[in-house]
């Protein structure tokens, strides 16, 4: 095990670089839907596609997550912060220059494996490095890194004019993180892996019913949060008739309420409340808003401030999951491949939820999607049940 430095300043300054990486990690997320109408008009695109690069992105998450899990325990949690954050910079970078979709489409596969990477390492980074009496605190910070990269990715995107350079800033501003990473976050040492061991670990982790789970309420989340959020931007262009860099303005705070339902979570759970219930009530005003949101019954005023409620609400359910990862790890040394199973659930939301709002869009426009939500909400209620029964007998 690392030597801890023993300095609370130093290791909160770690925790922070590691935030940071995460943040500039999550900008990568959707901005393809910042850029949609650059990319429409450059690229000869439509909306499907848009979501494709959106969801493409997910897609080595997907099946990536527990394998990300092994190499940190293998690797050392630094190596992998820093491979993923080198693999999202050289696909941006590549990306940016990219003459066709299909090869833009081929470097966000490479952006998602680095994302993948960043997000897994990050917690295994936070339990090494972050104050013995404050990791829960340390916790929430970290959870907040996904809203707070894409409330800065909707606000500083559309000032930019063109999606090529949308590409090439968030190439440069992953490569920083890169380098302030590389500089100051102290070395991991290397474990040991074989695929035997992964493959055992792997079964270990799915005989468990807790992670599993937890990784299905996360991809029904996730499907929630991306039906409305993927495409926010251009659904508030149509319906409000205001300019990309407005629409990208209010997106950005919309976004960002997310934060303090995540930092709300990590509150209400150190004072007792039950965590099923949290993502159940979360989840069902989740549903109920996004009905407001996409019906057009209600003026924009009142969109827009649904749209600032789901998301704050909606912040609930993530940190919820992440802090419970953990405890229902089957065995404390399988907790990266407990996270690494959580955050296939949530890859899987994002690749199911931009593709399926983009074609439903497309074919019946944006009120076709509210059956995607309700529905999603409806089995999210379902899964915070089963959780409950799982976390009784912990």
């Amino acid at each position: 095990m690392e030597k801890r430095t023993g300095q609370p300043g130093r290791n909160w300054l770690y925790v922070f670089i590691v935030f940071i990486a995460g943040i500039v990690a999550a900008m990568q997320v959707i901005k393809p839907s910042i850029a949609a109408p650059f990319l429409q008009t450059s690229l000869a695109i439509d909306l499907p596609s848009v979501g494709w690069l959106i969801s493409v992105f997910a897609l080595l998450g997907v099946v990536g997550g527990i394998p990300a899990g092994a190499f940190v325990s293998a690797m050392g949690d630094r190596r992998i912060l820093l491979c993923g954050l080198s693999a999202i910079t050289l696909a941006a970078g590549v990306g940016a220059a990219a003459p066709s979709f299909e090869l833009l489409l081929a470097t966000r596969i490479i952006e998602g494996m680095g994302f993948t990477l960043v997000i897994v390492a990050g917690p295994a980074l936070i339990t090494r490095l972050a104050p013995e009496n404050s990791k829960s605190m340390a916790f929430g910070l970290w959870s907040c890194f996904m809203p707070t990269g894409i409330a800065l990715s909707m606000l500083c995107g559309p000032l930019l004019p063109n999606w090529q350079a949308v590409w090439g800033t968030s190439a440069v501003t992953v490569a920083a993180a890169l380098i302030i990473s590389m500089i100051v976050l102290p070395p991991s040492q290397k474990g040991s892996f074989s695929w035997k061991e992964l493959r055992a670990d792997t079964r270990a982790t799915f005989r468990s019913s807790g992670p599993i789970i937890l990784a299905i309420t996360f991809a029904l989340y996730s499907l929630q949060f991306f039906t409305i959020f993927s495409f926010l931007p251009v659904l508030l262009t149509e319906r409000m008739s205001v300019s990309l860099q407005t629409a990208g303005m209010l997106s950005a705070a919309a976004t960002a309420m997310n934060i303090l339902g995540n930092l709300t979570a990590g509150f209400l759970i150190g004072q007792g409340l039950q965590r099923w219930k949290l993502i159940a009530v979360a989840t069902l005003v989740m549903g109920m808003c996004s009905i407001g949101i996409l019906l057009p019954i209600l003026p924009n005023s009142a969109v827009l401030a649904l749209c600032m409620l789901f998301s704050a609400v909606g912040g609930l359910i993530p940190a919820t999951l992440l802090a419970t990862a953990p405890v229902l790890s089957s065995e404390p040394r399988l907790a990266p491949y407990t996270v690494g199973l959580v955050m296939q659930g949530s890859n899987l939301g994002q690749v199911v939820g931009p593709i399926a709002v983009g074609s439903v869009i497309n074919a019946f426009g944006w009120s076709s999607v509210v059956g995607i939500s309700v529905l999603a909400a409806a089995l999210c209620v379902g899964a915070s049940v089963l959780l409950r029964q799982v976390l009784c007998t912990k």
